[in-house]
């Protein structure tokens, strides 16, 4: 394409996706509040709104993880639990918690989201403890209550659910 094209393609649909995703989001975005819809990268438009929702679901199955992991090593090294892990449920069970109020579609997701979690967390728990990988299930032992629910204390005197 000759130079004079290519600068006509660039002043009529602004910044190329390629070239510069940060600019292209603005342009975008000021093209849709500006009602000029024709102008719009519909493939790349759809393509990131459909990662938005991605990103979502994967922050669930971080959260899980983080849950899971911690729940491997409590169950599989209870001699060497920590405040540290207790704390890390804690905060992931609020995170995960959150997740699906803000975003309700994914509540249907859920069992799929912990199945990943679980794949990740059992070889995490493996290299983490130094344990064999057989040693972990190779499906998720706990039930959602458990996950959701059951206790471990913080500090002695003060249990966290």
């Amino acid at each position: 394409m000759s130079a004079m094209k290519a600068a006509a393609v660039q002043t009529r649909s602004g910044t190329a996706y390629e070239d510069d995703f940060y600019t292209w989001t603005q342009e975008q975005g000021a093209r849709l509040r500006a009602g000029d819809l024709s102008a719009l990268d519909l493939a790349n438009l759809a393509e990131e709104i459909e990662s938005l929702g991605r990103s979502e679901f994967n922050s669930l199955v971080g959260a899980g993880h983080v849950i899971l992991l911690h729940m491997l090593k409590f169950d599989h090294q209870p001699d060497k639990k920590t405040r540290s892990w207790a704390i890390s449920i804690a905060a992931q069970r609020k995170e995960a918690e959150f997740i699906p109020k803000d975003n309700p579609g994914l509540k249907r997701r859920l069992d799929e989201a912990l199945e990943r979690a679980y794949h990740g967390a059992r070889l995490g728990a493996s290299k983490e403890t130094r344990l064999r990988l057989k040693r972990f299930p190779e499906t998720c032992p706990y039930s959602l209550e458990d996950i959701r629910s059951r206790p471990f204390p913080v500090d002695p005197d003060d249990p966290i659910a």
